[in-house]
Parts: C-alpha cells; sequence; structure tokens
C-alpha cells in the first residue's frame, strides 16, 4: 500500500493556485501584489501593471476531493468575484478566476464569452505543475463554437 500519493495525484490547494498565478502574472508585466486572506474580505490578488494605471483583481480557489467541488468551485469563485467588481471610471479593473485545470474546463464551458467581454474577466487555469493559462472572452468565443 502506498503512503505517498505521486504528485501527479495531489490536490490543488488554493495557495498553490494563487502562488502559481502570481508567478505568471510577474513574469508578465505585474507587480505590487496585495493579498487576501482566506478569510478577508477583498480578492484573493490584487495586481497593478508596472506600466499603466490598471489592476487585476483575482478570485482563486483550489481543487476539491471529489468531481462535483469543480462545478461548486467555479460558480462560487464567479459570485464572489462579480460582488467585488469596481464602478470607479478613472481606473481601468480586469478581474481573473484563477482556477485549476479540471474548475477551468467548467468555467469555459459555461461563461459566456459577452460577459466576460463586458465585465474584462479572464480565467486562469492552473495545471498541477504549476503552469498557468490565461484565457480571455476571445479564448471562451472560440471555445463555444
Amino acid at each position: 500500500m502506498l503512503k505517498n500519493k505521486s504528485k501527479i495525484d495531489k490536490i490543488l490547494s488554493e495557495d498553490f493556485v494563487k502562488n502559481s498565478v502570481i508567478k505568471w502574472l510577474s513574469a508578465n508585466g505585474w507587480g505590487y501584489f496585495q493579498f487576501g486572506g482566506l478569510r478577508d474580505k477583498g480578492v484573493d490578488i490584487k495586481a497593478k501593471h508596472q506600466k499603466y494605471s490598471r489592476y487585476f483583481l483575482i478570485e482563486a480557489k483550489g481543487e476539491g476531493k471529489i468531481r462535483q467541488a469543480d462545478e461548486v468551485a467555479f460558480v462560487y469563485s464567479l459570485g464572489q468575484i462579480i460582488t467585488r467588481m469596481k464602478t470607479d471610471k478613472s481606473t481601468r479593473y480586469y478581474y481573473g478566476l484563477a482556477l485549476p485545470e479540471s474548475s477551468a474546463k467548467i468555467a469555459l464551458r459555461r461563461l459566456p464569452w459577452q460577459i466576460a467581454k463586458k465585465l474584462l474577466l479572464y480565467v486562469f487555469a492552473v495545471g498541477k505543475n504549476g503552469k498557468v493559462i490565461q484565457y480571455s472572452w476571445k479564448d471562451l468565443k472560440e471555445n463555444n463554437k
């Protein structure tokens, strides 16, 4: 009997998802990070672009132990990010859902591209190896054809 699960079978924690997205953002021109704790009322990650006055507000979720948890993670993160959306016209805000690949696949299937475009909403899919893929409304539109 194996006591240690392989890295492939490991469940992705919310902290792993957050850290992977922060590394990706850092490598893609974003910085000045603020982090929300699990009990904070703010978003999980707030980043400011290094060259422009633009902010990314990102809600992150980890992976569940059962398949239904992936659906719950997507729906719950979507509700959380929508309730944190700003209407300040002086600064441009982008919004993101940072999810394990399994939940991100559900988001890509269920999230209407028109809504993602209007809200400047992106999906960050995090793999078991920490690799992050960012999906925009254009990717959602292509995926839903």
